[in-house]
């Protein structure tokens, strides 16, 4: 079992940043693929951004590209996301997610077994 635990959420003017974390109590981290998936009110949640277990392959939405960055810790068993130039439309529930390392479905909500409770973010216009 795999418990996930995010942190880093608030409220952010456009343009602002905020870096989210995601801390995992397993001692075998470093095995998992790592994503981070966001859900909008009244939207379906989607899939903002996937890092390998191995640390060698990430993964972006087009929405997301260029502004965040996904990057995990292994000897802290954390993942952060690291959210830049935030735009209103980023406002989300953002959660974290762990599944079996080497997957191909790292950006659909399938490839993963464990999810966080998410962490609220606002970005206001």
């Amino acid at each position: 079992q795999v418990q996930l635990v995010e942190s880093g959420g608030g409220l952010v003017q456009a343009g602002g940043s905020l870096r989210l974390s995601c801390a995992a109590s397993v001692r075998t981290f470093s095995s998992y693929d790592m994503g981070w998936f966001r859900q909008a009110p009244g939207k379906e949640r989607e899939f903002v951004a996937a890092i390998s277990w191995s640390s060698g392959i990430t993964s972006y939405a087009d929405s997301v590209r260029g502004r965040f960055t996904i990057s995990r810790d292994n000897a802290k068993s954390t993942v952060y996301l690291q959210m830049n130039s935030l735009k209103p439309e980023d406002t989300a529930v953002y959660y974290c997610a762990a599944g079996p390392g080497g997957g191909s479905s790292h950006r659909r909500q399938m490839g993963y077994d464990y999810w966080g409770q998410g962490t609220q973010v606002t970005v206001s216009s």
